[in-house]
Formats: C-alpha cells, sequence, structure tokens
C-alpha cells in the first residue's frame, strides 16, 4: 500500500500485522504520540486557541445551562449544556436510560437565545430528539455521585478533597455517549472532514469531552460557593488537574474495528511507522534518553495509580508492574546512546517482557520524538468510499493466493467446533446497539451480522476451489453471498494492517481487546473492565485545562508527574 508514510525514515521495518493484529496484544493498547486527545491539545496549543464561558447559568440544585466556546485561528465552537437535578434511581450509564445529569452538543459557531431555546428542547431528549447540521456532536454524563458530594462537601467547607478518593476513581462525572457523525441528524463527518482541526480522527468528539471537563471542575467549584460563599474554596490546581472525564464504553464500540478495516489500518500503520523510524535511529541524544527514562519512571507511577475490580485486568496489571520493574531496572545498565539504542532496546523486550511491558515501551520509546512522530497525525483518518468499489477483474488464482497469505490463520481454524463458532453479532432491535449472543443458547443466529471475517473468507475459500479459473465477477455472480469477503480481501492486499488476525467470534474472544485498542488510540490511560464486555476509562486526566494550555506542555500530562510518589 502506498501512503503518505512511505518515507525513507528508517531501515526497520513496521512489526509484522501477524504480530501486532492479534486480540491479546490489542488488548494491551497504551496510548501514545499519535492518540487523538493528545493531537488535539498540541493543535490548540499550537494554533493558540483561545477558551471563553459566554453563559453560565446554573443554581444551587446543579440545574441550569452553559455554554463554553473554543475559538481557533478560522473557526469557534461551543459546548452548549443542559444540567440537571437527577434522581439517584434514574440514574444509569446503560443505553436504554432516558434521563441524565447534564446533556451536550459541540454547536458550530457560537450559538444564539434562538439556538440554545432550540437546542433545549432536543439536547436533553438523546435519542428522542433531533439536532441539526450546525450540531457537530451529541453526548451525556452522568455523576460519579460519592465523590462528586465529597468534593462539593470539603469544598464547601474550605476543604481540600481526600487524594485518594481522586485516585481511586479519577473523575466525577462519565460519558455514557459521545455521538458525532451525523447522529441525531448532526452534522456528518463529510461536512467537517477537510477543516484541518478535524482531519485527524474524532476531534469533534475529543474537543467535547475536553470541554465537558472544563465544565465540570467549573460545576463543583461553583455548587461549593453556592453553598457557603463566605468559606468556600477553589480546588488546589494540582488536585483539580487529576480529575478526568470518565466513560462508560460497551459493545457498541466493539464491531467499529470490524466496520473500518481502512481507518483502523491508518491507525495502525500510522503508530507502527512511528516505531519503526525510532527504532531504526543510528544514536540517541543524552536528552531524548532522559526523557524516556523519566517517562519510564512516570509510567510506573501511572500503573500504581490504576485501579481495577476485574480479575482479568488485575492479571495484566500484574504483568505490566512486573515488566516495568524489569524495565526500569534494564534501563540503570542499558546503553541507550550508540548503535541503534531503541532497536536494541525492543530486541531485549521482545525476549524479557510481556505484551503489556513489550506495548508500553513502544509508547515510551516514541515519545522523545515528536519531529518524527507528530506529522502522522493527518494520515489517520480514511476515506472509506475509496475502497469500496471490487476489483470484479481480478483473477481467482489472485485471489485465492491472497487468502493463503492473509488469512492463513482463519485456514487452520476447525470452523465445525462449537467453540470456534460460539458467539454471534447481532443488532438488538429496541436501540438498534450492537450486541453478543451465543449461538447455541440463544435463538440469535438469523440475526448474525457479517464480524466474523476469518470464518466467512474461510467459506468462500472453500467455494473457490470448486470453481475453475475466471475473473472474480463471475464468481460472485454464482455466489453472491461472498461480496463482502471479497471485498474486505481487496482492501486488506492494500491496507496491511486492516484486519485482525484471530476468531472474533469464539468462546473466549473477548470484546475488551477490541475495546481498549480503540480507546488507547483516543488517549486513555487507565482500562477498568466491568465484565469481557464494557469497561470504564478516564479521559484527559493531567491534563491542562483550557485557561492553562497556553503556558503548558501539551504532551507531558499523558504520564502523572513523579511528585505524585509519597516522600
Amino acid at each position: 500500500m502506498s501512503t503518505p508514510l512511505d518515507n525513507p525514515y528508517h531501515d526497520i521495518p513496521r512489526r509484522d500485522p501477524g504480530v501486532v493484529m492479534r486480540l491479546a496484544r490489542m488488548g494491551a493498547s497504551h496510548q501514545g504520540r499519535l492518540s487523538f486527545m493528545r493531537i488535539l491539545l498540541r493543535r490548540m496549543k499550537a494554533e493558540n486557541w483561545h477558551f471563553d464561558v459566554p453563559l453560565f447559568d446554573i443554581d444551587a440544585r446543579g440545574v441550569g445551562r452553559a455554554v463554553y466556546s473554543a475559538h481557533g485561528p478560522e473557526r469557534s465552537y461551543s459546548l452548549v449544556l443542559f444540567a440537571n437535578d437527577l434522581p439517584p434511581e434514574k440514574r444509569s450509564d446503560r443505553v436504554i436510560a432516558t434521563e441524565w445529569d447534564v446533556t451536550f452538543t459541540l454547536f458550530d459557531g457560537i450559538p444564539t437565545a434562538d439556538d440554545i431555546t432550540r437546542l433545549s428542547q432536543n439536547v436533553p431528549k438523546q435519542e428522542a430528539g433531533r439536532v441539526t447540521q450546525t450540531e457537530l456532536s451529541v453526548s451525556r454524563a452522568n455523576r460519579s455521585v460519592r465523590l462528586f458530594d465529597h468534593v462539593v462537601d470539603r469544598l464547601a467547607k474550605g476543604q481540600q478533597p481526600d487524594p485518594e478518593k481522586i485516585t481511586d476513581v479519577g473523575y466525577l462525572m462519565r460519558t455514557t455517549a459521545v455521538y458525532g457523525s451525523g447522529k441525531l441528524g448532526a452534522a456528518d463527518r463529510e461536512q467537517i472532514a477537510e477543516r484541518p482541526e478535524f482531519s485527524a480522527p474524532f476531534q469533534v468528539e475529543m474537543l467535547s469531552v475536553y470541554l465537558t471537563r472544563a465544565f465540570v471542575l467549573d460545576l463543583v467549584e461553583h455548587l461549593a460557593w453556592l453553598r457557603n460563599p463566605k468559606q468556600a474554596v477553589k480546588l488546589d490546581p494540582d488536585l483539580r488537574r487529576g480529575f478526568g472525564i470518565g466513560n462508560s464504553t460497551g459493545l457498541g464500540m466493539a464491531p467499529f474495528l470490524l466496520n473500518h478495516p481502512s481507518l483502523l489500518n491508518n491507525w495502525i500503520c500510522a503508530r507502527e511507522e512511528g516505531l519503526a523510524r525510532v527504532r531504526s535511529l543510528a544514536v540517541a541524544t543524552p536528552e531524548a534518553v532522559a526523557k524516556m527514562r523519566d517517562l519510564t519512571l512516570r509510567a510506573v507511577v501511572n500503573a500504581d495509580r490504576w485501579r481495577t475490580d476485574h480479575p482479568v485486568q488485575q492479571t495484566r496489571l500484574a504483568t505490566l508492574k512486573a515488566d516495568l520493574a524489569l524495565l526500569t531496572a534494564h534501563l540503570e545498565t542499558a546503553d541507550l546512546f550508540q548503535d541503534q539504542p531503541w532497536n536494541r532496546l525492543w530486541l531485549w523486550a521482545e525476549s524479557s517482557l510481556g505484551l503489556e511491558g513489550q506495548e508500553q515501551l513502544a509508547a515510551l520509546v516514541t515519545e522523545p520524538y515528536g519531529a518524527l512522530i507528530d506529522e502522522m497525525a493527518h494520515c489517520m483518518s480514511a476515506d472509506e468510499a475509496q475502497t469500496f468499489r471490487i476489483d470484479g477483474a481480478m483473477p481467482l488464482a489472485q485471489v485465492t493466493q491472497l487468502i493463503e497469505q492473509i488469512y492463513g490463520w482463519a485456514l487452520d481454524i476447525d470452523w465445525a467446533a462449537r467453540d470456534a463458532q460460539a458467539r454471534v453479532w447481532y443488532t438488538s432491535q429496541e436501540k438498534l446497539e450492537p450486541r453478543l449472543g451465543e449461538r447455541f443458547d440463544e435463538p440469535v443466529a438469523a440475526y448474525e451480522q457479517p464480524l466474523s471475517p476469518g470464518r466467512d473468507v474461510a467459506r468462500a475459500y472453500k467455494d473457490l476451489q470448486t470453481v475453475d479459473a475466471g475473473p472474480v465477477a463471475e464468481f460472485l455472480l454464482c455466489h453472491p453471498e461472498h461480496r463482502h469477503v471479497i471485498r474486505r480481501l481487496q482492501i486488506v492486499a492494500r491496507c496491511p494492517y486492516a484486519e485482525i488476525h484471530d476468531n472474533t467470534i469464539s468462546s473466549d474472544m473477548m470484546p475488551i481487546d477490541l475495546l481498549r485498542l480503540k480507546l488507547s488510540f483516543f488517549g486513555a490511560g487507565h482500562f477498568d473492565p466491568r465484565s469481557d464486555r464494557w469497561l470504564r476509562i478516564t479521559m484527559f486526566g493531567n491534563a491542562p485545562f483550557p485557561h492553562e494550555l497556553a503556558n503548558a506542555d501539551p504532551d507531558s500530562w499523558s504520564y502523572p508527574p513523579l511528585s505524585d510518589v509519597p516522600g
């Protein structure tokens, strides 16, 4: 595949898709320089964006409305929000919820009073309402009640909140959905894709969450002041910065990576290109080595602050901590200056660390090299319409050869075994949300979605053995059920990282591996699975707030500062 990434920056190749695109490794992903939150903050910092709050009308119950505006070089965007006093029994993270503590939309420009009135009649309803092309996203959030109340109560009494409670939870509100790209009538991606500030993926959603975080911290300080104006204090800036925005993410996000192969390829290709460039460096400067060693120590702090009750994640976290201990010890004596030092470090890691440690190292070694890495942000989007057309003239012999080369792993699976086909991806009738059912225990097979590329390719391969040589078009006239397989094969032939090299309907497949990969590209640093099908994360934790960004490093927040280490 010819891409803007094909530059003579390195002599060490990108990692093989057969290694990188396995679910277990995807489930060990970590945020890095090309994570979408960091791309956003770097751009806003470089372009001197400024921010203001033209409306903040919230009463002592936390009910009201506000507008938070962000002003770039050419355009402004405004988060318009509606706050509610939600009874505890109505507070739910489930998609079937109908009320939330706060609802939001990211408005294209500066809203008028009439715009706010229109939005007030629709945004709080979420799916039951409708927005227009002047809205770029729609979202909602609920309070993390105990921590939220604790912070307001402490501030109202003139005290700071308990730092341990902040570490344990990490956020005062969590979003339960952030919808963009045409959802509920909002602007389609195509309408804004050519704007430089939105050229990288998910920049609309990241901007919405970033401004949401600013509002939530302003809100707790405001409520504390309304409760006790004479004694209330504001949050200590360092404690304040430690709060992020939580997010509850479930199965709805998992099929995204399967349904957008070209986009997935571009994300992974950019990340792997960055790692290859750094590994190929002949020497490292003292400044780069010092930064990498410092960030490794901060990654240790990050792992120590990571909280989870899920047994699978607890095991992975223990592995990460052990790997970081080995890495830290190795860095004390390793020569990181000459003879392709980062490649030698990487080869050591491949034989000495587990998947968690390897993927953490992949992120850490690229951190000192923004000049090599950051330019690739513009390569991470995809015009997927360009890859949709099937090449009907492709010879069937070439199709067979490509299947054997790319999907050999799928041909080795016994698809007749119950464990190999235990799961069924389908869409719920009520909410049109993805679901994962048990094929042999539930009557869902008739509603199966084509989200098992490996099995479907194996079926097509079997039928290909029964036909004479000819073009793809003739084969598909007789076997139209394989159209999606041939299209996908032709995409993956051009996009080496477009396919997951694993069985996505097996009995032991865990959707949280898919979720973690996607959320690591968002920029999440902690992953807390609540089952094998949904998890919670924190976004923008430790990041500078809008009023701090002009004087802050837009990247250094991604790992906790070493000052967080006791003593």
